[in-house]
């Protein structure tokens, strides 16, 4: 079986930063892309950013230039830096990750983590 884990949420000021971990643990073989998605409220859950194996990356418009996906694969985790906060920032942030376990390709969802963006 095959989880991953969020942490690093919070309350934080607009203009303010803050940092999103997620690792991956079970019976991993490799890991593909991993991903940040968000569900603001009253909204659907939307792509934030992706990293896939060889580091490409892809941002949501919103976030480029204020967000910065990275990973580390010794870890099996990846990290989310958020910078320049908005109120509509706002939202539960979930992990998400491509893995190979010891016997089938499998899409591991987190149970997410608040981020609350607000003065």
């Amino acid at each position: 079986q095959v989880q991953v884990e969020e942490s690093g949420g919070g309350l934080v000021q607009p203009g303010g930063s803050l940092t999103l971990s997620c690792t991956a643990s079970g019976s991993i073989f490799s890991i593909n892309r991993m991903g940040w998605y968000r569900q603001r409220p009253g909204n659907e859950r939307e792509l934030v950013a992706t990293i896939n194996s060889v580091e490409t990356i892809d941002y949501a418009g919103s976030v480029k230039g204020r967000f910065t996906i990275s990973r580390d694969n010794a870890k099996n985790t990846v990290y989310l830096q958020m910078n320049s906060l908005k109120s509509e920032d706002t939202a539960v942030y979930y992990c998400n990750a491509d893995v190979w376990s010891d016997t089938e390709k499998l899409v591991v969802w987190g149970q997410g983590t608040l981020v609350t963006v607000s003065s």
